[in-house]
C-alpha cells in the first residue's frame, strides 16, 4: 500500500513555515482505493508570493481546520503505507515537524518518485513534476495545489509500477524497461505484483534518503576512514567540502537529516557525485577542509569561506613599560605580525573588547577609549589605574600575558605527529613561533631532531584565525596514536 502525498506551505522551511493544504491518495499497487484532501489553517499569514504561486489566500484558510484537527485522519489513512511524494524529503519533513509540535513521532517508510523516475525513465530533460508529466503525457490539472499535484504524482507512480511490470512480461533479454509505448495496457487488475516490481519498489524505499543523482553503489563504496569529501554537481563542479573520521557514516548522516528548507532540498538534489581524499589524521582533515573551503569557495559551504584577514590584534610595549594590546588593519608592507588575524576591524575591535573585559585590562591602553585622562573603566572602578600610572607595569603586564595565552598556543613551536593514511605513514602538523606552517606525510621510520627537518617535510599552508582555532581546540583533547613534540 502506498500513500501518495503532496502539501502546500507558507514557505520552504519546515522549522518556521506551516502547511496550508494537504492531499493524500492511497494506491494499492493497481489503483486508487482511498483519498483525503483539505485546506489547513496555518495559524499565520500566507505571504503574497506564495498566494501568487498556489492561489491559496488567507481568506481561503481562515475557516479551514488547523493541523491538529486533521492529524488523526492523516495518521489513519497513511497507516501501513509507504509514504510517496515527488521530492519526498520536503513533504515528509514538513509532516514530521507538524506532528512533532503535537508531541507525536510520525514515522513511515518513504519513496521518492523523482529518484524512481530517474531510474526507470532516464534521459529526461527535467524531473520536476510539471515538466516530467508534460514530457511523458501525464495530465496535470491544478498545478501547485495539493490535490492536483498529488493526483499527478499518483498517475506517475502508477506508470512507474507498470514499467517494472512491462520489463517482467517481455521476452528475456529484450531491453525495453524504459519504453512507455505499451505501459497502459500492462499489469491487468488483480495480477500479483511481479518480482521485478517488488525489487524496484524495495530498492526505491531503501534509497529514498539518497539524492536522486547518487547511486547506492557509490555510497556503498565510500571509505570508513578519516579524510575530506567533495560533493559534485552534474557539471562536475565541487559544491560542498566536508570532513569526518568516518566518511561513509558522515555522508549517510548528511542524507538522513530532514530537509530544513527548499535550499537544503536543492542542495541534496544537485549532488551527482562524491569523491574523497583520505588524511589519516583528524587534525589534518580539519585543517585541509578549512584550506579547501577558502580556496574553492564551494556554493554550499558557508563557514570558513573567508580567505583574507585584513585586521588583527597586535602586541606592543609603550614608553612606560606597559604591554599594549591594540587592534588595527593588517598591512602587507608592515613586518609586524598580529597575534591573531581577523576578518575586519570591527571584528578585531569586538574581540579586543571581550579580552579587556575578561582580563580586566585598560580600555585606554588598548585604544578603545580616547581620552587625555583616565579611562572610563577607571572612573567606575573596573580599571586598576594603568592608564594613569597607578598600577605597576609588572602586575598589569601579567594580565596581558594571560590574555595573550588565551589566544596563542601553549608552546611557541611544536609538531603534532599523528596517524597516516596507511600503517607505514605518519602525519605531521607544524606550528613554529606561534604560527601554523602546514602539514605533510612522512614514512613511519622518519626521525627528526631539528625543527628544520619537519619544515622540509611539510607542504606550507596559510595561518589564519580559523586554523589557530582548529589547532587550539584540537590540542585540548589527547587522541590515541598522536603525540606532540615541543621545541624550545
Amino acid at each position: 500500500m502506498y500513500a501518495i502525498v503532496d502539501i502546500e506551505t507558507t514557505g520552504g522551511q519546515p522549522a518556521q513555515d506551516r502547511i496550508t493544504e494537504i492531499a493524500i491518495f492511497v494506491h494499492d499497487g493497481e489503483k486508487i482505493i482511498d483519498q483525503f484532501s483539505s485546506l489547513v489553517n496555518p495559524g499565520r499569514q500566507i505571504p503574497a508570493f506564495i498566494t501568487q504561486l498556489t492561489g491559496i489566500t488567507n481568506d481561503m484558510v481562515s475557516d479551514a481546520p488547523k493541523f491538529h484537527e486533521v492529524a488523526r485522519r492523516i495518521v489513519e489513512i497513511t497507516e501501513g503505507c509507504v509514504f510517496v511524494a515527488h521530492n519526498v524529503r520536503f513533504d515528509y519533513s514538513f509532516l514530521k515537524k507538524e506532528f512533532g509540535d503535537l508531541g507525536y513521532n510520525y514515522s513511515r517508510k518513504t519513496l521518492c518518485t523523482v529518484r524512481l523516475s530517474r531510474s526507470l525513465i532516464p534521459g529526461q530533460p527535467s524531473y520536476s513534476l510539471g515538466k516530467l508529466c508534460k514530457n511523458i503525457g501525464i495530465p496535470l490539472e491544478g498545478r501547485h495545489r495539493a490535490a492536483g499535484d498529488a493526483h499527478a504524482t499518483t498517475l506517475l507512480f502508477d506508470k512507474l509500477l507498470k514499467i517494472t511490470q512491462e520489463s517482467e512480461d517481455l521476452p528475456h533479454g529484450q531491453d525495453t524497461s524504459h519504453t512507455l509505448a505499451r505501459v497502459d495496457a500492462l499489469a491487468p487488475a488483480g495480477k500479483k505484483p511481479s518480482p521485478k516490481r517488488v525489487a524496484a519498489v524495495a530498492a526505491a524505499i531503501k534509497t529514498a534518503l539518497l539524492p536522486p543523482l547518487v547511486s547506492p553503489e557509490l555510497v556503498a563504496s565510500l571509505p570508513q576512514a578519516t579524510g575530506v569529501y567533495y560533493f559534485h554537481n552534474e557539471a562536475g563542479e565541487i559544491i560542498y567540502v566536508g570532513k569526518s573520521i568516518n566518511i561513509f557514516k558522515r555522508i549517510q548522516q548528511h542524507f538522513a537529516i530532514d530537509v530544513k528548507s527548499r535550499k537544503s532540498l536543492e542542495f541534496k538534489n544537485s549532488i551527482a557525485d562524491i569523491t574523497w581524499e583520505l588524511t589519516g589524521s583528524e587534525l589534518v582533515a580539519l585543517l585541509y577542509e578549512s584550506h579547501l573551503i577558502k580556496h574553492l569557495k564551494p556554493a554550499y559551504n558557508r563557514a570558513q569561506r573567508r580567505s583574507v584577514f585584513p585586521a588583527g590584534i597586535y602586541l606592543r610595549t609603550n614608553e612606560d613599560g606597559y604591554k599594549v594590546l591594540a587592534y588595527g588593519r593588517a598591512d602587507a608592507r608592515n613586518m609586524e605580525i598580529p597575534i591573531i588575524a581577523l576578518g575586519n576591524q570591527y571584528k578585531a575591535q569586538g574581540f579586543l573588547y571581550h579580552k579587556v573585559a575578561k582580563y580586566n585590562l585598560c580600555q585606554k591602553l588598548c585604544g578603545l577609549y580616547k581620552t587625555q585622562g583616565p579611562c572610563f573603566d577607571y572612573q567606575v572602578h573596573r580599571c586598576q589605574g594603568a592608564c594613569v600610572g597607578q598600577e605597576p607595569p609588572e602586575t598589569y603586564n601579567a594580565r596581558v600575558d594571560e590574555a595573550i595565552d588565551s589566544i596563542r598556543y601553549e608552546h611557541e613551536s611544536f609538531v603534532v605527529i599523528g596517524p597516516g593514511r596507511t600503517e607505514q605513514e605518519k602525519t605531521i602538523v607544524l606550528v613554529e613561533n606561534g604560527y601554523y606552517r602546514g602539514f605533510g606525510y612522512v614514512d613511519e621510520t622518519f626521525t627528526a631532531r631539528r625543527i628544520q627537518d619537519f619544515r622540509d617535510a611539510i607542504k606550507p599552508y596559510s595561518d589564519n584565525k580559523d586554523t589557530q582555532q582548529i589547532i587550539r581546540q584540537y590540542l585540548r583533547t589527547k587522541r590515541k596514536g598522536e603525540r606532540v613534540k615541543v621545541f624550545a
